[in-house]
């Protein structure tokens, strides 16, 4: 069965290609489009797809939703954010101004009933119906980091965190609201996934809490059949039938001593010191000194992530045998300048 990080990328390809399978001709010859999006979707986009494959896609621009944005009425715009009143409101605005030629809205998370009737009085308000080609719920309010790791909480937020949890001054109101967005999220996985899991978890905790609110989400979607998003369609192949995968909560006060054990991994020792976030990570180098006599100091962005097949070698290896790897990569790499060097010296003489 594919990856959650595979199923995700597969789900982002088809929402680009304005939500039609893509085949051969697509690929050769795609719809030059623009991309919209909110920093929740930017953040679930970076780690998945390169700007290269977003022009591969035919997405010429992408922008944040919330900047000043000039228009463009003969091309397509793919919106990709939450549905929150600020985000529809902005909507609202690139439909009053009539920015694009026609706008397919794809939302993180379901868009509610009322909400979706406010963005449809807007459209109507605007005289732009016809515009609005279509709204789709994507279900992918997570972040896919790897094959076999997700993270829920996007970058500068602490709405989703051990410390929100815990504080002193948590109203029950407020926990509510992030075991919410914890179950959304949740949901959003096993949507993309086509699976209902078997969940467990302790009694008397927050895991309860989070365990019970999904259970419920996901008998409400199966109880209509007509709707469900775990019932496939006629006469496609049912690969998960009878594949069910255990998802097990644990609230992180029942182990106290995972957060504070530091492992001494590539990869760990990455994330503690260097400024890595979505699996890209910002070095600073010395660029020399400066006209007024201070260091210039330049930065340089690097990606872990599958394309560095040394980082998906040794990410897991202790930092000691990561050292000597480095070394044996490094001899490697000076053999092969010394044989380049050779062999521009002999054409050089034989010419």
């Amino acid at each position: 069965m594919a990856g959650i990080r595979e199923k995700q990328i597969a789900t982002l390809r088809q929402m680009l290609n304005l939500n039609q399978p893509i085949s051969k001709s697509t690929v050769n010859e795609p719809t030059w489009k623009i991309l919209i999006y909110d920093r929740f979707g930017q953040d679930i986009i970076s780690p998945l797809i390169s700007v290269q494959e977003l022009r591969d896609l035919g997405v010429t621009l992408h922008v944040q939703l919330h900047s000043d944005r000039d228009p463009i009425p003969d091309v397509p715009a793919v919106y990709f954010c939450m549905p929150s009143e600020e985000n529809l409101g902005r909507i609202g605005q690139d439909l009053q101004n009539g920015l694009y030629d026609t706008y397919h809205l794809n939302f993180i998370s379901p868009i509610s009933r009322q909400r979706l009737e406010d963005l449809a009085a807007a459209a109507l308000h605007a005289n732009c119906v016809t515009s609005v080609h279509k709204v789709f719920d994507q279900y992918l309010n997570f972040i896919s980091l790897e094959d076999d790791m997700f993270i829920l909480k996007h970058q500068n937020s602490d709405a989703i965190s051990y410390y929100s949890i815990n504080k002193g001054e948590m109203k029950d109101t407020d926990m509510d609201a992030i075991m919410d967005n914890i179950v959304d999220s949740l949901f959003c996985v096993f949507a993309t996934l086509g699976a209902v899991p078997i969940i467990r978890s302790p009694r008397g905790n927050a895991a309860e809490m989070v365990a019970e609110k999904l259970d419920k989400k996901l008998r409400e979607n199966l109880r209509d059949t007509r709707n469900s998003l775990f019932i496939m369609e006629a006469g496609q192949a049912s690969h998960y039938s009878f594949q069910r995968p255990l998802l097990i909560v644990l609230d992180r006060n029942v182990d106290m001593a995972t957060p504070l054990h530091h492992t001494w991994t590539y990869q760990a020792l990455a994330h503690d010191v260097l400024d890595l976030s979505l699996n890209r990570v910002v070095v600073e180098e010395n660029a020399g000194r400066s006209p007024s006599g201070g260091t210039k100091v330049k930065t340089r962005a690097c990606n872990l992530d599958a394309t560095d097949k040394f980082w998906i070698g040794h990410k897991g290896s202790p930092f000691p045998t990561v050292v000597e790897a480095i070394q044996v990569e490094l001899e490697e790499y000076k053999s092969s300048e010394e044989e380049v060097k050779k062999l521009k010296a002999s054409m050089v003489i034989n010419i």
